[in-house]
């Protein structure tokens, strides 16, 4: 009789339920780091790449030659290469390196039509501004963070390829558009879906494996915009290659958030996710593990709707709208440095390429800050330096220069603004991993599409000032250090996340932040592969 009564204590010890949020799950059993883990991330960052290339392409697809020539020696006074084509008749002159080397020399976007080469980068991230709001809304609500990648990388692809048969300026920037809409859903659900399969202490490191590949798709350009030199439509039929086999390899290989999954209600798939993480680190959950949704914990008690949106929520909302105030900065800066560099007075190829080389320091440079340094006190002092930067070059930048007229104030001019563009993307990439953090799950994809529309935002003005800058470089320089310096005082007013976990809803947010819980610091900083 005893022995009867001990086993069924036994039986039923062994079919009690044990209950933990995904968050726990990671942390405890899965490993914060893991191989698992690590291959999702590399595999899910690569789009990064994508979103680059297509973004940046226009530095030299439409930048204005930097030599023309006469004709014939008759035709012209001018010995060619100067800014003085306005003045002569069409047919006296041609371009150096042909009519179709970028569409500013196909369609004659000079003189008098000099802006005009500004709508199709405007128009793109106005595109992508658009595009922005719309994949949040999928990727929160229907399709997930996965399949919006793989939509989105498709269309990148579609979209590229036919922007090389633009006919004129007109179907070119509405290509550019489209282009811009499509491109938008990558950089959004990548950051998402990477740091929502890792522990809290890994979070800003993994965030910024995706800036680092976003800096291979900006170096690539120079080397395949140099090869393709001469035609403009090669560059874009290039960069819409590798999207599509992509695509087919993260549809296969690459498993859905299991935070996601879990606010759909999909409970089961979200396990099966975290058994598959676990299994491939060599480690096990629970037999009996039940995942907790706090959302349906909240309205159980009767809390609030967990469909509470965030603009409906007071604290949220005034966090969202700080966070794009500054971003809209930060997308200008971080941006607008980027296209201008035709405005510098040495080759093009030249200061682009060491423009994406910069981006590698400040990927390397943010990881390890990000370990120990506060997310607001290094973006604030991230941003502020590029402001200053920025300022300081005006000194260097005169009127409207010959481009053969280089000086040792050229190449300093481009030392201060490297360092610049360095501190900018330090402060574009540190934003993203601070707004992960500052918003729950069930709203993460949406404040993320929101941040990233402020940036597009921003970055559909700048397009503009480079035109100004062809005519005065300073004035673009000035406008950018005050933006920067805008934003670094607007980021120390957003409260700290460092070691904050990832909350699941606005309302357990909201619940545990007043008052004052926060993680405890057990988990370590170690790579566990496996152990």
């Amino acid at each position: 009789m005893g022995d009867g009564g001990e086993e069924q204590l036994f039986h039923e010890e062994s079919c009690q339920q044990t209950e933990m949020t995904v968050e726990e799950a990671i942390e405890r059993h899965i490993g914060s780091m893991g191989w698992s883990q690590l291959v999702q991330v590399l595999l899910v960052s690569f789009a990064w790449m994508f979103d680059s290339q297509n973004t940046l392409v226009t530095i030299f697809t439409d930048a204005q030659p930097s030599e023309w020539r006469c004709k014939a020696k008759e035709a012209c006074s001018d010995g060619g290469g100067g800014g003085g084509v306005c003045g002569l008749l069409p047919a006296t002159w041609e371009w150096v390196g042909g009519h179709g080397s970028t569409t500013i020399a196909e369609w004659g976007l000079i003189c008098n039509r000099k802006f005009l080469a500004a709508v199709p980068s405007s128009l793109f991230f106005i595109g992508s501004l658009i595009g922005s709001g719309v994949y949040g809304r999928l990727a929160d609500a229907n399709l997930g963070r996965k399949k919006t990648v793989v939509i989105s990388c498709i269309l990148t692809s579609a979209t590229a390829f036919l922007t090389s048969f633009s006919s004129n300026l007109y179907i070119y920037a509405l290509l550019r558009f489209a282009n811009g809409f499509a491109r938008s859903g990558i950089g959004i659900c990548c950051l998402v879906l990477s740091t929502e399969v890792v522990g809290r202490k890994w979070r800003g490191q993994i965030g910024q494996y995706g800036f680092f590949f976003f800096t291979i798709g900006f170096l690539s350009l120079p080397l395949i915009a140099y090869l393709s030199r001469t035609s403009w439509r090669n560059v874009y039929r290039i960069i819409s290659i590798l999207p599509l086999p992509y695509s087919l390899l993260i549809l296969f290989f690459v498993s859905e958030s299991p935070r996601w999954l879990l606010v759909r209600g999909r409970d089961g798939e979200a396990l099966d996710v975290l058994n598959k993480f676990a299994r491939l680190n060599g480690k096990q959950l629970p037999p009996n593990l039940r995942l907790v949704n706090p959302a349906r914990v909240l309205d159980q008690v009767g809390a609030v709707n967990r469909r509470k949106s965030l603009w409906s929520t007071w604290w949220a909302a005034k966090r969202m709208v700080m966070v794009m105030v500054a971003g809209f900065g930060v997308g200008f800066v971080y941006y607008g440095v980027q296209l201008n560099v035709e405005n510098l007075s040495l080759s093009l190829y030249l200061t682009a390429a060491i423009n994406a080389l910069m981006e590698i320091p400040a990927v390397f440079i943010g990881s390890f800050l990000l370990g120990f340094s506060t997310r607001r006190l290094l973006f604030s002092g991230s941003i502020g330096l590029a402001g200053v930067s920025c300022i300081v070059c005006i000194f260097f930048s005169g009127g409207r220069r010959r481009r053969e007229e280089k000086s040792t104030g050229s190449w300093l001019q481009l030392s201060i603004e490297a360092f610049g563009f360095m501190a900018a993307a330090s402060a574009f990439n540190v934003l993203y991993i601070y707004c992960v953090e500052l918003f729950p799950t069930n709203v993460r994809n949406f404040a993320v599409s929101m941040l990233r529309q402020a940036l597009m935002l921003g970055a559909s003005i700048t397009p503009l000032l480079v035109v100004v800058g062809r005519l005065n470089p300073a004035r673009s320089f000035l406008i950018f250090g005050l933006l920067s310096v805008v934003s670094g005082v607007l980021g120390m007013c957003l409260p700290e996340t460092k070691d904050a976990p990832l909350y699941e809803t606005l309302e357990q947010q909201e619940e545990e932040e007043k008052h004052g819980l926060r993680p405890s610091n057990d988990s370590g900083l170690e790579l566990e592969l496996g152990k």
